[in-house]
């Protein structure tokens, strides 16, 4: 059963591969991040063109100097040392003249990287949570480091490789046609045509194998960080050999298309050197022939022998460098799409900030709908409201809604119907900017994911900049400043990928002090305790009762006993609220809220009090 598990469960790469677009596009798009540095393009094009004038002309004076060898001319010492020291200057200027484009452009190539890459990474953080719980992290990474490599590879490539080789070409061809009969601009016209035909034809039929080759990379990797991300639960069900047939079948299949591709590569490769090598020897026996009949001297033999070496060899690589050229343009278009993907979530043109009054805010839900998917509605024209400084608590079965509230509230997902509504101070949250909307809001969630970093640095993340003291002293108020202390690397400890060197309720508290530091004017505790014992439970719920004092705070909870002292509580079920009402009232009417109260203190979990926990006030949860 694995087996065929592991067989199904594998992904067609042809299908995720997506429809290829014309390359011109790919360039358009790219042209504007190299056209910033323009003057750097022009002066780069000026040093190339230098150099390869210095590079044609090497063979030229290498003719003079084979035809001024004459051994009984007097001149025979002043002449050839003049025209060897011209020969070093110029193959002297030839590569200085190529460093110097390769230092001016550099800066161009470097800052065009920089741009691109920077615009996918806030590209993709703005990008909507749907986008987020869909992406595979392995395969959209490599996209993004192969989009970048991409952008370096077609600047190399063709700014440094195809353009100096047809100016080159063209220098070439015109030299020969002037100084010998046109049959050499000819012979070598048609070389390059059938060469470059042949490169084309054969490096377009193997690109499938390439595309093939990068998406089953794609997807090996993201297989591979998938089950490592997941180490735990691969040990909890002793799936390792599972895990590695998969990752195995994926790496197989990786192998057939690479030895496919290089099947083709070494087709492709034989032909290229067959081509140079007839054009080599037509050229060459036509010179032999001129100087037998006395039209060229062995210095023309010389010089027409340096221009086919300098010529064929950078053509040698037309094949590898095309090849470069269209894998790069592929991967820069991977990237460029993922700069298009649709923004489920954006702000309207020229959104203000939020305005929050110098005083308390309110939180609004009117006739609130919601839906991931339009055949199963979430949540049903929902309507409540959070008073400035109050706290309302929202409770029910799992698959009530209570965590899509949360969701809304910071602009995860907008508002399925137009008559529907969130509004914070007043403000409808869809009219102003995401990013003061969350600005206003902190949380603390019920899976708390920490980043790959310090304690220190996953606490201080809830206000960047702020000063040591005011850390600790979040920590603090979270209770978990000892345990902090008491560790020998203290604020300092690295607590591991996803935070998983550390305990549920240690990471939770981490949470909390992050939340607690940020100290904005509206909360949202989404479980904010459920990953604690019942001591620290407590002695962390005194402390979410004094962070939420004066701040408008929005409870979901499981447990009951968490939510007794809200000013409202909200039970919902199935997407509606059923029940509203202050914990003394639901118990009276004797509905839901009262059923799952008995339910909860009969299981343990809700503790009531002798007196049912009635009397409380309405004191701050």
């Amino acid at each position: 059963m694995r087996n065929r598990a592991a067989t199904v469960d594998l992904p067609n790469p042809e299908e995720k591969a997506g429809t290829p677009r014309s390359d011109w596009v790919t360039l358009s798009r790219l042209f504007p991040y190299l056209w910033a540095y323009k003057w750097r393009v022009f002066f780069a094009l000026a040093f190339m063109v230098g150099a390869k004038l210095a590079n044609v002309g090497v063979p030229v004076l290498l003719k003079d100097l084979v035809d001024r060898m004459n051994p009984n001319t007097a001149a025979v010492l002043v002449v050839p040392v003049a025209l060897l020291l011209a020969y070093g200057a110029l193959r002297l200027s030839t590569a200085l003249f190529t460093e110097l484009r390769e230092l001016i452009f550099a800066k161009a190539t470097e800052g065009a990287a920089r741009r691109i890459s920077l615009e996918t990474f806030d590209h993709l953080h703005a990008l909507s949570l749907r986008f987020h719980l869909e992406r595979q992290t392995g395969g959209m990474t490599r996209d993004i480091e192969r989009g970048t490599r991409a952008v370096h590879s077609l600047v190399s490539y063709s700014l440094y490789s195809i353009v100096p080789t047809l100016i080159e070409v063209t220098l070439v061809l015109t030299l020969l046609a002037v100084k010998f009969d046109i049959w050499f601009a000819v012979i070598t016209v048609v070389a390059l045509v059938l060469y470059i035909a042949f490169t084309v034809w054969v490096t377009e039929w193997r690109t499938q194998f390439r595309r093939q080759m990068n998406e089953l990379d794609s997807s090996a990797h993201s297989r591979a960080i998938d089950s490592l991300l997941n180490y735990e639960t691969v040990k909890y069900f002793n799936n390792e050999a599972f895990e590695s047939r998969r990752y195995d079948e994926s790496l197989e299949r990786y192998r057939k298309a690479a030895i496919k591709s290089q099947a083709t590569l070494s087709l492709l490769n034989t032909g290229q050197q067959l081509i140079i090598a007839v054009a080599l020897v037509v050229m060459l026996w036509r010179a032999t022939q001129g100087v037998v009949e006395g039209r060229m001297t062995l210095g023309d033999l010389v010089m027409v022998n340096a221009f086919m070496i300098q010529l064929y060899i950078p053509l040698g690589f037309l094949g590898v460098i095309y090849r470069e050229i269209k894998q790069s343009l592929t991967d820069l278009d991977k990237m460029f799409r993922l700069l298009q993907k649709e923004r489920e979530v954006a702000d309207r043109p020229h959104a203000r900030p939020l305005v929050l009054p110098a005083g308390q805010v309110d939180v609004r839900f009117e006739n609130v709908a919601f839906a991931y998917d339009p055949a199963r509605p979430i949540l049903h024209g929902l309507s409540f409201h959070i008073p400035a400084g109050k706290t309302v608590a929202v409770v029910g079965a799992s698959g009530a809604g209570k965590s899509t509230l949360a969701r809304l509230l910071f602009r995860f997902y907008d508002v399925s119907n137009q008559d529907g509504r969130i509004l914070i101070a007043g403000q409808d949250i869809r009219t102003v900017s995401q990013a003061s909307v969350r600005h206003a809001i902190g949380i603390v969630p019920q899976d708390t994911v920490l980043f790959n970093d310090t304690v220190y640095y996953n606490i201080a993340y809830g206000r960047p900049g702020a000063a040591p003291e005011q850390v600790q002293e979040a920590a603090r108020a979270a209770r978990i400043h000892d345990f902090i202390a008491a560790s020998p690397k203290g604020y300092e400890t690295l607590v591991g990928e996803r935070g998983l060197k550390l305990s549920g309720g240690e990471k939770q508290r981490v949470a909390i002090a992050r939340t607690l530091l940020k100290d904005p004017p509206v909360l949202i505790f989404d479980e904010a305790t459920s990953a604690l014992d019942s001591n620290n439970e407590r002695a962390i719920q005194a402390q979410l009762r004094s962070a939420a004092h004066n701040k408008t705070t929005l409870v979901i909870a499981h447990r009951l006993s968490t939510v007794v002292d809200a000013h409202e509580i909200l039970v919902m079920d199935g997407g509606r609220i059923i029940e509203r009402g202050t914990h003394d009232e639901l118990l009276d009417r004797g509905g839901r809220y009262a059923q799952m109260w008995a339910l909860q203190g009969r299981e343990g979990d809700a503790s009531p009090s002798p007196s049912d926990n009635r009397g409380h006030g309405n004191q701050v949860a």
